[in-house]
C-alpha cells in the first residue's frame, strides 16, 4: 500500500479532530468515544461499555416467557401448549362459572343473566359445526375414562390423535361415539405400554365390551396400527397396587414371568390371567395372605384361570432356577 493511499485513509478518519463513524460501524461502537456496546436484557438497553450512553431503551423481548421443555421445542410465549385431546386444540377461551366480579363479589341478577347468554353463545361459538360437537363428547369421554383408569396424559393425548384421525379418514359414521373413542383409549394405553383389560374398560365405558372389540378391530385395520401383544411384565404395577402386595412379590412376580416367557407359556394365552396368576404365586412364595377370588375380583381374570396358570408359571420358575 502506498503512503499517499495511507496518508489519504488517516485524513478522512481524522478530519477535524473527530472520528469518521462508518454505518457498518456505528452500529457496533459508541457514537461518542467509539467504545464497545453493551445488551443489558434485563433492563432492556443497549449501552457504551466505556462512557455509559444509553443507546436504546424499551427493548421488546420476542423470546418465550418460560423454559420449554417439551420435545418439539417450539417457542411459546404465552397461554398453554396446544392439546390434541381439545376439539379445539385448546385455543379457545371460556367464561368461568363463578357469577363474581374480579375483587370475589357477587355480581346482580341483571349481569349474572347476561354472563349466562354470553356463556350460552360461546358454548355454541366453539363448536361450530357436527364435527366439533362430535370431538367434543368424544374427547370428554376419553378424559372422564382415563381418569377413572388412572392413565397418563401423554396416554390421552395419543387417544386424541386417533380419534381425530378416524374423523378424518370418515370412519365414525354408523358407529357408537362411546364405542370408538374407548377403543381409542384402549389402543393408547396399549401402545405407551401401561394396558388395561377390556373388562376394565367396560365398567367405566358407556357401551358394552363387544362392540368396543369390534371398534377397536376396526380401528386397527383402517389406521393400519401396529400394536405389539401386551407384555404381561407390563400389568404388573397395576395388579400389585390393587392387591396391596409387597415390593418383593412384585418382584419375584416379574422373575417369574420372565422364566415363563424364556419357556415360551406366554403365547397363545392372556397376558392379564398371566400376569394375575404370576402375583398370585409370588404372594403364596413369600407368605402373603392373596385368595385366588381377590385377584379374580381386583384384576378382572377368573380364579379358575389364576388357578390354573399360576401352577405352569411355578413350575417354569422352578426348573430355570435349577438351572442357575
Amino acid at each position: 500500500m502506498s503512503q499517499t493511499t495511507v496518508d489519504t485513509a488517516a485524513e478522512g478518519s481524522t478530519r477535524n479532530g473527530e472520528r469518521d463513524i462508518t454505518p457498518e460501524r456505528r452500529g457496533s461502537e459508541c457514537p461518542e468515544c467509539a467504545g464497545s456496546i453493551r445488551h443489558d436484557e434485563e433492563h432492556g438497553e443497549r449501552a457504551c461499555a466505556e462512557c455509559g450512553l444509553v443507546l436504546d431503551t424499551d427493548a421488546i423481548d420476542y423470546g418465550p416467557e418460560w423454559r420449554n421443555l417439551d420435545d418439539d421445542g417450539e417457542g411459546r410465549r404465552v397461554g398453554p401448549p396446544v392439546s390434541s385431546i381439545r376439539h379445539d386444540k385448546g385455543l379457545s377461551t371460556t367464561i368461568g362459572w363463578r357469577d363474581e366480579d374480579a375483587y370475589g363479589n357477587r355480581v346482580s341478577g341483571r349481569k349474572r343473566e347476561r354472563l349466562q347468554r354470553l356463556r350460552t353463545w360461546n358454548e355454541r361459538f366453539t363448536s361450530k359445526n357436527a364435527q366439533e360437537r362430535n370431538l367434543k363428547q368424544a374427547f370428554g369421554e376419553i378424559e372422564r375414562m382415563a381418569s377413572a383408569l388412572g392413565l397418563p396424559e401423554p396416554c390421552r393425548e395419543t387417544a386424541g390423535v386417533l380419534y381425530r384421525r378416524a374423523v378424518d379418514e370418515g370412519l365414525l359414521p354408523g358407529r357408537s361415539i362411546e364405542a370408538m373413542a374407548t377403543a381409542c383409549l384402549y389402543a393408547a394405553a396399549r401402545q405407551h405400554g401401561t394396558p388395561r383389560t377390556l373388562v376394565v374398560f367396560e365398567s367405566v365405558s358407556r357401551v358394552e365390551k363387544l362392540p368396543v372389540q369390534r371398534a377397536y378391530r376396526y380401528l386397527s385395520s383402517e389406521l393400519g396400527l401396529r400394536i405389539e401383544p401386551a407384555d404381561p411384565i407390563h400389568y404388573l404395577p397395576q395388579y400389585a397396587s390393587e392387591l396391596e402386595v409387597s415390593d418383593d412379590a412384585e418382584r419375584l412376580a416379574r422373575k417369574i414371568l420372565e422364566a415363563a416367557k424364556a419357556r415360551g407359556l406366554h403365547s397363545g394365552r392372556s397376558p392379564a390371567g398371566l400376569a394375575a396368576a404370576a402375583i398370585y404365586g409370588a404372594a403364596r412364595l413369600t407368605n402373603e395372605r392373596v385368595t385366588q377370588a381377590t385377584v379374580g375380583e381386583e384384576t378382572g381374570v377368573s380364579s379358575v384361570t389364576v388357578r390354573n396358570r399360576y401352577r405352569e408359571l411355578l413350575d417354569a420358575y422352578e426348573e430355570v432356577r435349577d438351572r442357575q
